[in-house]
């Protein structure tokens, strides 16, 4: 067992604790609604809030979306870190997942695209923490529509991956748990998506609801990976850096689609 298998229940931890903490910053500031709180109006006058309380009074701006809890200061600066930190850790998760199964004799197109997806979602992940949907809308919707897809994807490629790996009989309840967590992620993630289009208070809501659900589910699956990262050594970064590298070895004369690699094992040895 490595030291590695901390980072994936870090990943988990660091970040649900830290937007619950964003969102209970942006609430005692009056930034946002309680998520208890059912009941809004088309206006609130300026006084229907007393500081320090949370606000009795609430309209559509107030509806407590992740993104509008890390809106405004102080809770931004917070929100921003662990858009940040949280996306740096995704990556380095995603590579250590890819070199691992390589190191298992699993080099696949699945496992591929399953790093290409999870280095796709940490970039959202950067651009949705650092460019708040008030002040930067349209690269924060952008940044949230890259960021969401391609964090479902993932899950459902590492979904796929657990089941082409499994031996035993807990890595098969594994996988099977992956799978339940991702038919969450995908009902929550369709379910949010369809309720945010609409104007209703109910609606809007609900689909602050589901975008909660989502975001803590996706980062729960993370913290799975916690189940195989014990066997991660530094040799599975090695590995994972030596197969991309190699992917773009050729043959002298080889034509470009050619398969047969032929790399220099002194060049490889220098990363």
């Amino acid at each position: 067992m490595t030291a590695w298998i901390v980072l994936p229940i870090s990943l988990s931890a660091f970040s649900i604790t830290g937007i619950w903490i964003v969102y209970a910053m942006a609430v005692m500031n009056h930034h946002v609604c309680p998520v208890e709180n059912w009941s809004y109006n088309e206006s609130c006058s300026s006084e229907s809030a007393k500081r320090g309380y949370p606000k009795s009074c609430c309209t559509l701006e107030d509806i407590p979306l992740i993104s509008k809890c890390g809106t405004y200061p102080p809770e931004s600066c917070l929100f921003s870190l662990i858009g940040n930190v949280g996306a740096f850790m995704v990556l380095v998760i995603c590579f250590l997942r890819y070199g691992q199964l390589i190191e298992q004799s699993h080099s696949s197109w699945v496992n591929t695209t399953a790093l290409i997806t999870g280095c796709t979602n940490a970039a959202g992940l950067v651009v949705v923490g650092n460019f708040q949907v008030d002040y930067a809308k349209s690269l924060h919707y952008i940044g949230a529509g890259v960021a969401f897809p391609a964090g479902l994807l993932f899950v459902c490629l590492q979904c796929v991956l657990t089941y082409h790996v499994a031996v035993s009989a807990l890595d098969f309840w594994m996988a099977h748990l992956r799978v339940f967590l991702t038919i969450v992620a995908l009902i929550s993630l369709v379910l949010s998506g369809i309720f945010f289009i609409h104007e209703s208070f109910l609606l809007q809501h609900l689909a602050a609801i589901c975008e909660w659900l989502f975001v803590i589910d996706i980062l729960v699956f993370y913290g799975t990976f916690t189940y195989e990262f014990g066997a991660v050594s530094n040799d599975t970064l090695v590995a994972a850096l030596q197969h991309s590298n190699s992917r773009g070895c050729k043959s002298p004369g080889s034509s470009s689609t050619s398969t047969h690699l032929n790399c220099n094992p002194e060049s490889i040895a220098m990363i």
